[in-house]
C-alpha cells in the first residue's frame, strides 16, 4: 500500500508576480526549489491565505536568489502580488519508506527570504 505524504511545504511566501498570459505553472526561485527538494515540473498545491483559494499546478524554475513566486496562466486569477501563499508537494510512499520519512518545511519572511526550516510541525498546547 502507498500513502500520500507531505514531501515539502513552503510556508507563507509572498506572491511576487501573477502572469495571466503565461502558459501556466508557478515560477519559484531555483534556490528555494533546491533547498526544499521540489523538482521542476513537479505537481504542487497552492493555498492562498488572503482569499482562501486552493489550486494545483506545477513548479518551474525562476532566477536564483530572486525571491520570485510567480503564479502563471489561469491560476493568476487566484493570486495577486503581495498575497501570502503556502505551497505543498506530496509523495506516495510505501510502508517501508514511511518509517524514515520527514517532510521539509521551509518558512519565509515578508521578503521571501528563508527564515528557518524544520522537519516537523511543533505540537501546540491546547
Amino acid at each position: 500500500m502507498h500513502i500520500n505524504m507531505l514531501k515539502a511545504k513552503l510556508h507563507r511566501a509572498r506572491v511576487t508576480h501573477s502572469e495571466l498570459d503565461y502558459e501556466g505553472s508557478c515560477a519559484i526561485d531555483s534556490n528555494i526549489l533546491e533547498f526544499s527538494g521540489i523538482r521542476e515540473y513537479e505537481q504542487i498545491h497552492i493555498y492562498n491565505v488572503n482569499n482562501g483559494q486552493r489550486f494545483t499546478t506545477y513548479a518551474i524554475r525562476a532566477e536564483a536568489n530572486s525571491g520570485v513566486f510567480s503564479i502563471n496562466g489561469a491560476a493568476a486569477r487566484l493570486a495577486c502580488p503581495g498575497d501570502i501563499i503556502i505551497i505543498c508537494a506530496f509523495a506516495s510512499l510505501d510502508e517501508k519508506e514511511l518509517k524514515n520519512h520527514q517532510p521539509t518545511l521551509v518558512y519565509f519572511d515578508e521578503n521571501n527570504k528563508i527564515t528557518h526550516a524544520r522537519h516537523a510541525i511543533p505540537v501546540q498546547a491546547a
